[in-house]
Parts: C-alpha cells; structure tokens; sequence
C-alpha cells in the first residue's frame, strides 16, 4: 500500500518581524497564502527509514536525518510507539531553498502520509502540534488556504479570502539560508528600535475583498532588505517583473524567490514570458492562491515495485 500527499507552496504577503527574543527566534505577524506549486510525497511500508527525491532541484534536497520530511516520520512514529518503517518519496517542484516553504511543506505531507499509512488517525491538533516543533511554516503547510501565523509563525489564526489571486515565481540561481537572513535583519536593525510585529488592517481587508490591487498597495516584508543585501541580484528580478507590469513584486518569505502579483491569469502569463526573457532568473511560473493544504490524492494498494531509486537511510 502507498499513499500520495499534495502540500503547497506559500508565499508571505505580509512579515512583519519584530526583534530577537530571548531564545533566538524572532516573533512575527506572517500573512501566509498557500500557492498552486505543489511537492508530492508517496510513503510506501519498508525496511527501516528510506528518503528518495526526484524533479528540480532534487540534488539541494538532504537525504539525510536533517531533512524535514524524515524528521516528520520519527516524530509521528515515536508519538505512535511504533518504529518509522516507511519510504518517503518526494517529488518536488516547490523551488528549494526558495522561501516558499519547500522543505516545511514536505514535512506537513510526510506527517499526513504517514499517519494515513499507519492507520493512526491522530487528531488535528495533535499533528498541528508535531508541526510546531518540526519547524515555524510546518503548520501552515498542513492547513493551507490564508492564515495569519503569529508568535514564531507557528500560531495559525484562518483568514478568509473573497476571491483568487494570480502570482508569477521567479527562482534565482542558488538559495538563500533562512537562518543567515534572520541574521542579517538584526545586523541591518543594529542601533534602531524594532516595532512589535502586527497586521495590516487594510492587507486583511484586501484578502477578504480579493482585490489584487489594493493587495498590491499593502504587502510587505520586513525580510526583504536583507534578502537583497545578501543578493543583490534579486533587485534587477523585482524590477524586471515591476517593468512588465506587476501591480507588486517582493522577495518570498527569506528569499531568494521573488512574487509579482498579476491583475489576472492573463497579465501573469506576460509578466512569466517577460520575466524568462529578462535573465534576470532562472525560471518563472505562474500559480494561483490561496491552495489546499497537505492533502491525500492517492492511495495505491499494491504499489510499483519494478522501480527502485536512489536510497538513503535514515536514523
């Protein structure tokens, strides 16, 4: 038996980031949308702990105890008494090391994978909770739609949408290493006081209008400039989609993906087209949000066992 999980991508149309806290983190106001990029993780019974990836970018993904998705299966099998006998194959298209939650998401699919494959049935909160000590997106990974993330992110309050939001994604050459962002901030921050994170009323109001122009008048990232500090190639990206008509474009979350938010799926197809045609990136793909969070798409009782791929083992 085999069961197949969709998680999306997300990108943040507002964070807000406030100063470093006692224990490292940072608290946040995190207006999350789930996008339609979308990863995939199949778990099938094995021997032990076994981790494969396949499709862009696969090369980046760890294969060992660090990535998020295998961490997710220990945590729910130790929960459940029980060992972590399961391969877990992803197959990714969520840009990786993107600031769009790649990893985080795998792990929300591999907990719902799992506990689907297992028979366990474990309450929402439960597996929320796993979520929150995997990682501050893991939660919303497993939800999905809009949500407001507070505290480190990791505190989801749903928000509604009034309509669809059309987005073009442009991925740099390399990744951007969340916590070396974070760090930059406080370099960038040094000497100035941080403001208490909060959300905006009018960004709040425009998700629920669905109106992707007063959206684009209000989203924000505190992140950004550090981002660009530590990239300063993302500017020419960010002015390259403005140029082709973006009603806005920021840097994704930590980076380095940039989002441009399009009028409709027409005008997001020209900022692609131009965006590929710029060299400003590597690649442009439109989407549309808000998403489904990690949801259950297939479920083979007999899997195919003629195709073995590369293994990792865990532990």
């Amino acid at each position: 038996m085999s069961i197949t999980v969709r998680v999306p991508a997300k990108v943040n149309v507002q964070l807000a980031v406030g100063a470093p806290r006692p224990d490292g983190y940072h608290d946040l106001a995190n207006v999350f949308l789930a996008v339609g990029l979308y990863d995939t993780v199949t778990a099938t019974p094995a021997d032990g702990l076994r981790l494969t990836v396949t499709g862009p970018d696969a090369a980046q993904v760890p294969l060992d105890g660090s990535n998020l998705a295998a961490r997710a299966a220990l945590a729910l099998a130790e929960r459940a008494g029980r060992t972590a006998d399961v391969h877990l194959h992803i197959a990714k298209d969520i840009p990786v090391a993107g600031g769009m939650a790649g990893g985080s998401a795998d792990a929300a699919a591999a907990l719902v994978a799992c506990d689907a494959l297992w028979g366990l049935a474990t309450p929402r909160e439960v597996l929320l909770s796993i979520c929150a000590d995997l990682g501050s997106d893991v939660p919303f990974s497993l939800v999905g739609e809009a949500a407001l993330g507070t505290g480190r992110g990791e505190k989801l309050e749903p928000l509604e949408v009034g309509g669809t939001f059309h987005w073009v994604f442009a991925a740099a050459d390399g990744g951007l290493s969340t916590p070396a962002v974070y760090r930059e901030f406080d370099r960038l921050c040094e000497g100035r006081e941080v403001p208490a994170p909060t959300a905006s009323p009018a960004l709040l109001a425009a998700l629920r209008e669905g109106d992707p122009h007063a959206l684009a008048a209000t989203v924000d990232n505190d992140l950004q400039p550090a981002a660009l500090s530590l990239n300063p190639a993302l500017a020419a990206t960010l002015a390259a989609g403005t140029e082709a008509g973006a009603l806005a474009a920021l840097v994704s979350g930590s980076g380095p993906t940039t989002a441009f938010l399009a009028e409709d799926a027409p005008a997001a197809a020209r900022i692609a087209e131009a965006l590929t045609a710029s060299g400003t990136c590597r690649s442009a793909r439109v989407a549309a949000s808000p998403a489904p969070g990690a949801t259950v798409v297939g479920q083979d009782p007999e899997p195919d066992r003629d195709t073995v791929p590369a293994r990792a083992d865990q532990g």
